[in-house]
C-alpha cells in the first residue's frame, strides 16, 4: 500500500464556525482540522463514498491504484460510526467489531492494518484494530477470542473459519460493514464464493449491513456488483467510478 500522499488524502466535510470551544469535536469535525492543516484535499469519489455510507448504502467503488480507495471506505466508516473519546472514559472497553476488512493477499494484510489505525490516535477515537490471518500468533488469536477489536482486518479463510466458532453469533451480530478488498481477485472463484457465503450469513443477524467492494481493475462493474450485493436492494446499492486528474 502507498504510503499517504497530500494530492490522494480525503477531507471531512466542513466544520461549523459556531461549534463551541467546549464541545468535543464530531469526527467529521476532526478529519476536517487535520486535513485542513496537513494541506490534503478529497476527490470527489471519496465524497461519494461517504455520503453513501451515511446513507447506509452499499456499494462497489472502482478507482485507479494508489488514489485514496482505503481511506475513501475507512473514513466513511469512522464517520459514521465512531464517535470521539470522551476525556473521562479513556480507560472504557473499545466498541465491539463493526467493521471486517477482507484482504484476498495476507501480505498486504499487514499495510492496510497499519493504514486503518493510522488516523485513530490523532482523531481520539475509541476504535481498535487488529489483524487475524493464518499467520496470526496464538497469543493473539486468544486475546481475540476474548475481545475482538472494533475493526478487524482478515481473509476469507479466517472468516469462513470464524463463522463456524460455537460463539460466532454473539461476536460477529454486531458487525455493520464489510469491506472487500481487491474484489476482481475473489470474484469468479473458490474464494469469491466464501466471501458471498460469508455476506449472506452476516446479513441474517444484520439486515442493514453495509457491503463495500473496493478494486481497480474490473471490466464488467455491473456485473462485479450483482455478485458481490447479492441480496442488497437496488435502492441501497451505489457503483462509484474514481476519475482521478492525470498529472502530466
Amino acid at each position: 500500500m502507498n504510503p499517504p500522499r497530500s494530492a490522494r488524502q480525503p477531507a471531512a466535510p466542513s466544520i461549523d464556525p459556531a461549534t463551541p470551544a467546549a464541545q468535543p469535536l464530531t469526527v467529521a469535525q476532526g478529519m476536517q482540522a487535520l486535513f485542513d492543516a496537513r494541506g490534503w484535499e478529497p476527490f470527489a469519489f471519496q465524497r461519494e463514498v461517504w455520503t453513501a455510507i451515511a446513507r447506509g448504502q452499499s456499494g462497489l467503488l472502482h478507482a485507479t491504484t494508489g488514489t485514496g480507495k482505503t481511506y475513501a471506505a475507512w473514513l466513511g466508516a469512522l464517520m459514521a460510526f465512531a464517535t470521539p473519546r470522551a476525556a473521562p472514559a479513556h480507560d472504557k472497553p473499545a466498541p465491539p467489531l463493526s467493521v471486517l476488512w477482507l484482504t484476498p493477499m495476507r501480505a498486504l494484510a499487514a499495510d492496510t492494518t497499519r493504514a486503518l489505525q493510522a488516523p485513530l490516535a490523532e482523531l481520539d477515537v475509541d476504535w481498535t484494530v487488529a489483524l487475524r490471518t493464518g499467520d496470526t500468533g496464538s497469543a493473539e488469536r486468544a486475546a481475540q477470542q476474548r475481545r475482538f477489536p472494533t475493526a478487524l482486518v482478515t481473509t476469507p479463510e479466517s472468516l469462513t473459519l470464524m463463522l463456524t466458532r460455537a460463539d460466532a453469533h454473539e461476536s460477529l451480530r454486531r458487525v455493520r460493514m464489510v469491506v472487500v478488498d481487491e474484489w476482481h481477485e475473489l470474484l469468479g472463484n473458490k474464494r469469491g464464493v466464501q466471501v458471498q457465503l460469508a455476506l449472506a450469513r452476516l446479513r441474517q443477524w444484520q439486515p442493514a449491513l453495509m457491503v463495500w467492494g473496493l478494486s481497480a481493475t474490473l471490466g464488467n462493474l455491473p456485473h462485479a456488483a450483482d455478485v458481490l450485493l447479492s441480496g442488497v436492494p437496488g435502492e441501497r446499492r451505489v457503483l462509484v467510478h474514481g476519475h482521478t486528474p492525470r498529472n502530466w
